[in-house]
């Protein structure tokens, strides 16, 4: 694979789009990208088109809050905790299934397209065979309540590469690793700096983890967030990545954030361990790219926007940013 270095990042193209966007997936070797939007709808991007005039599928009841693909199939999760299956092809619904109790946080697929994972706020992790849309297993592992008796949230989800294995994560800081074949616990790790409770102004919990990555091989697993707050009414603590052995149980890195305030809201690796790639913001918005080799941030680069998510094409050398209303195409070719 062609380098991708993030020294020549540059702001390529600015794309409107209608409402908040909060999640993005492309169909792989193609130009379309599939959006979710705080207006309830999921749309089609041509990320070719300058305009890039959004084409509507369909919508859920509340915000859609991330969309997955799974060979010719999009999902989309909600905050109404519905999946919508969506036809690709034909451009429209195949089935909705009312999936998880509360807030659906993140939907996923697995490389092969053949299952689909979802996250929700009553802290079930649920796996969804593909082409019938029945549930296959449900992964529990994370409390409901948080040390403070307060509703806990399960933000955070990811699966590795070769399918095997999927990572939660909640409010608190609590991953665990599961056994995609098996439903099996594998492992857990803690990032408790992640998680802040005021007892004094608002008796108030904010943080938690709110992005997961695999490495190509598996072995390391990245953890996004954000480290303590200060001020809970604002997301005044540092953007901050964490990585472990995870099989080991064991913090390989800790970059605390030197720079950015807000949430870590994605993480990706690049397929040859190059970097490290983290996203999100407070008020505005940042990508960040970590060395893991050498231990050392790569780069940090503001953002005109909250970054809620980001795709990456099959060369890792473009990245496709959502935010408030926006698409943000940025490159780096060498």
């Amino acid at each position: 694979m062609a380098s991708a270095n993030p020294d020549q990042l540059k702001l390529a193209r600015n794309l409107n789009s209608k409402g908040i966007l909060f999640g993005i997936a492309r169909l792989a070797n193609s130009s379309r990208a599939f959006v979710g939007s705080s207006d309830f709808k999921v749309y089609e991007v041509d990320l070719t088109d300058v305009k890039a005039e959004p084409k509507e599928l369909g919508a859920h009841n509340s915000y859609v809050t991330s969309v997955a693909v799974a060979d010719k199939t999009i999902i989309s999760g909600s905050y109404d905790g519905r999946l919508i299956w969506w036809d690709a092809e034909k451009r429209s619904q195949i089935r909705a299934v009312d999936a998880h109790g509360k807030w659906i946080r993140r939907v996923l697929a697995t490389p092969d397209g053949k299952v689909a994972i979802s996250v929700a706020d009553d802290m079930k992790c649920r796996l969804w065979d593909v082409e019938s849309g029945k549930m296959l297993r449900e992964l529990s592992g994370h409390k409901a309540e948080t040390p403070h008796h307060f509703p806990s949230m399960l933000y955070a989800c990811a699966v590795s590469a070769d399918g095997k294995y999927v990572a939660t994560g909640d409010k608190v800081g609590h991953v665990v690793v599961w056994d995609v074949a098996t439903g099996k616990e594998l492992a857990t790790v803690e990032t408790p700096v992640m998680y802040t409770w005021d007892p004094m102004q608002r008796r108030h919990s904010i943080g938690g983890i709110r992005s997961l990555a695999f490495s190509a091989d598996g072995k390391q697993l990245a953890v996004g967030g954000m480290g303590k707050v200060g001020n809970i009414d604002h997301l005044e603590g540092k953007a901050r990545v964490e990585v472990f052995d995870w099989q080991k149980g064991e913090r390989t890195h800790e970059f605390p954030g030197d720079k950015f305030s807000g949430l870590v809201q994605q993480l990706t690796f690049h397929p040859d361990g190059e970097w490290l790639l983290g996203a999100g913001g407070a008020n505005d918005g940042f990508l960040q790219f970590f060395n893991l080799k050498d231990k050392k941030v790569l780069r940090q680069e503001k953002v005109a926007m909250h970054v809620h998510g980001f795709a990456l094409n099959e060369e890792s050398d473009t990245i496709y940013a959502v935010g408030h209303g926006k698409i943000m195409v940025y490159e780096m070719k060498a």
